[in-house]
């Protein structure tokens, strides 16, 4: 089974935790922690919660380079040795007087000053040297000789030799030792230990003094129960410190478990037991200072329930009531409904507060109800249901409200967003159209038609939003006839005015409407347009490629009569292609000058690309006129060529007919074609053929 009495023993602060010098005293030590606080933070001296072999404490004074204060340090001393018990001190102290980073004047001075400190209660005084630093200044004076005088022994030690008197687990590291001391959270710990017990201490007597007098005012009923004392102090704050408190003296005892065994003497650390007997006696006394306020309490409860109940009654029925019926508008635009939602989030503000005593109360009438205690259940049955009755009515009117508001900002946001929707499509009809390209148009009309569907959404949703307003009011909860009046009126107001916004957006949206059936048809032949001047160039281009395959290309005459002949088929098929070639130019032509005429507006096929087709047409015209007179020349060669070979006796006529054929077909090669732009190409033909 565990042992009670061995886990208290074993879960005292093993780095000096503090209690006053007499554990048999529940009262703070005369000198507290806070009034010293700037001298304790310095850490003059402290006691780490090691022992020396004689299992005495040891304190440690760790000198720095600094001018040491002795006045200070004399407060300190005073203060660490009233915490350990008197059976503790009694088994006397060890000193460690660590001077290496101290002069060799304020080492002796404050040895000196033990005496008269702690004479009684110092067994041994180590003085940590540095390294071979006062080895010629001390020849002339031993503290060894003033053993008697001073009371204790000194002896004069290097850090790495301290180990000799001392046991390694019970030095701080600052001497090489394994011993953890954090002094900062010692001096935490010192405070909050005597905050508690300052505060349980005073805490207790005013408990007492409160439950003693309780006892000589129940027997006069007639007595106000304003009368009741407060204690200075929270007690669940303080019982809350205290558990805290006590949880980690205990973990000490666990946390403890690394390195060397740690055995607590009898009496030496006392604040683990005093933490629980103030924890008991202040749960004792804070259990009956309870017992009292609740029957006091249950003595007044009824009547501030009476009265609290006419008070939350008669506000919502009066000041609350007439708040919600002078709240009936809508608003006229987003604005103006976000401002009633605030006004109307005001006045949900102000019936929260008295919701909330309604809660409670209903609360306390059902615990009265539930203890059957009181003689007048029907009156408290008659209170919670006239309150009950009151508020749910006033929670309906409000929900009603809000429900009414939302519905009414979404009707006008969906309102202003419709309308930016038609200003924009207006704003974009009614600018002026000059896309560069057929490509940019049809763009524009995809967003058009995107900005008419976007508006038929937007009033679709208008409408719906509008339809949902007017529901809502109309099954709102309607007021009693004899608190009835305007609230009717201004509805009939609000449902003309959500009618009259639902049909302005739809005549605007008509004649947006009936704006882009027009700017449609204008978008639609400006694409025609274009593709009319894009058609036509490609004309002129076709027409281009033509002739210059004309003389390029169509050069040859053909080898006899009947090669020619085919060649001048092909030529005259040839000059069908480009006709026609030039016919749709012109035509696309004539088309764009309808369209602008239609539109209204100047374009580059007029200026630009009819001349240009005349003038191709036209090279084309004198090449070809060319190519099929030499072909036709060519062709007569031949046929006479062709006759006089097939003569058995040629007769002169032939001949002179040969060589006046072929002599005006050389005539022509050898001629230059002469353009009317000033181009000049010479068709270059071999004779061989003749």
């Amino acid at each position: 089974p565990f042992n009670y009495v061995f886990f208290l023993k074993c879960s005292f602060y093993i780095a000096g935790f503090l209690v006053p010098r007499c554990p048999q005293q529940m009262s703070i030590v005369s000198m507290e922690a806070t009034v010293i606080l700037p001298i304790l933070k310095k850490k003059l001296a402290f006691l780490s919660g090691g022992k020396d072999r004689r299992s005495g404490l040891i304190l440690t004074i760790p000198l720095s380079s600094d001018q040491t204060s002795l006045e200070e340090l004399s407060t300190t001393l005073d203060y660490l040795l009233s915490i350990p018990s008197e059976k503790c001190k009694a088994r006397g102290f060890t000193v460690i007087v660590d001077g290496r980073k101290s002069q060799w004047n304020t080492v002796k001075t404050v040895v000196l000053m033990l005496q008269n400190v702690i004479p009684a209660e110092v067994s041994l005084v180590c003085v940590v040297k540095p390294d071979e630093f006062w080895d010629k200044k001390v020849t002339h004076f031993c503290f060894w000789k003033e053993k008697d005088r001073l009371g204790f022994e000194v002896i004069l030690v290097s850090a790495n030799k301290l180990t000799r008197y001392i046991e390694p687990c019970q030095l701080t590291d600052d001497f090489g030792g394994s011993l953890d001391y954090d002094h900062s959270d010692w001096l935490n710990k010192r405070l909050i230990f005597e905050k508690f017990t300052k505060e349980s201490t005073s805490l207790l007597d005013e408990l007492s003094v409160i439950n003693e007098s309780d006892k000589s005012t129940s027997t006069n009923k007639d007595k106000s129960a304003d009368s009741v004392l407060l204690p200075s102090f929270d007690p669940e704050t303080v019982l809350q410190t205290g558990h805290e408190l006590l949880s980690e003296l205990q973990q000490r005892r666990f946390n403890g478990s690394e390195g060397p065994a740690w055995c607590p003497m009898e009496e030496e650390l006392l604040a683990q037991p005093q933490v629980i007997k103030l924890l008991d006696s202040l749960r004792e006394q804070y259990t009956r200072y309870q017992e009292l306020c609740r029957q006091r309490n249950k003595r007044t409860q009824l009547d501030e329930i009476h009265t609290k109940v006419m008070q939350v009654v008669t506000w919502l029925q009066g000041p609350g009531s007439e708040l919600l019926k002078t709240q009936q508008e809508i608003g006229d635009s987003m604005r103006a409904a976000q401002a009633l939602q605030q006004k109307h989030e005001e006045i949900e503000s102000q019936h929260s507060e008295w919701f909330a005593v309604y809660v409670e109360l209903n609360q306390q009438i059902a615990t009265l109800l539930s203890i059957g205690e009181e003689e007048d259940v029907a009156e408290l049955k008659a209170l919670q249901q006239q309150l009950s009755d009151v508020c749910y009515r006033q929670a309906t009117q409000l929900e009603g409200r809000q429900n009414v508001l939302q519905a009414a900002q979404g009707f006008h946001s969906t309102s202003q967003e419709l309308s930016q929707q038609l200003d924009s499509l207006l704003g974009m009809l009614c600018a002026d159209v000059a896309p560069a390209d057929g490509a940019s148009i049809q763009q524009n009309l995809k967003l058009l038609e995107e900005k008419l569907q976007s508006v038929e959404a937007g009033l679709a949703s208008l409408r719906q939003k509008g339809t949902m307003v007017m529901e809502l009011m109309c099954n709102q909860p309607s007021w009693p006839l004899e608190e009835a009046g305007s609230p009717a009126e201004e509805q009939q107001n609000n449902v003309q005015h959500i009618q009259a916004v639902m049909e302005e957006m739809q005549l605007r949206k008509q004649r947006c409407e009936d704006m882009v059936d027009v700017r449609r048809l204008k978008m639609l032949q400006m694409v025609q347009l274009f593709k009319c001047e894009e058609d036509s160039l490609q004309a002129v281009q076709w027409l281009g490629e033509l002739l210059d395959a004309l003389l390029k290309t169509h050069i040859r005459l053909g080898d006899d009569a009947q090669e020619t002949r085919n060649m001048l088929d092909k030529h005259r098929k040839f000059v069908e292609v480009a006709q026609s070639t030039y016919d749709y130019g012109r035509q696309l032509l004539q088309a764009t000058v309808v369209l602008c005429q239609s539109l209204r507006c100047t374009t580059r096929s007029s200026g630009d690309t009819l001349p240009r087709l005349n003038r191709v047409w036209k090279q084309f015209s004198v090449s070809s006129e060319e190519r099929q007179q030499r072909l036709e020349l060519a062709l007569e060669f031949h046929t006479a060529a062709e006759n006089v070979l097939q003569q058995e006796c040629v007769d002169m006529e032939s001949l002179d007919d040969l060589d006046s054929s072929g002599k005006t077909l050389l005539d022509r090669l050898t001629m230059p074609v002469i353009f009317p732009d000033g181009y000049v190409r010479i068709l270059n033909v071999g004779l061989s053929c003749l």
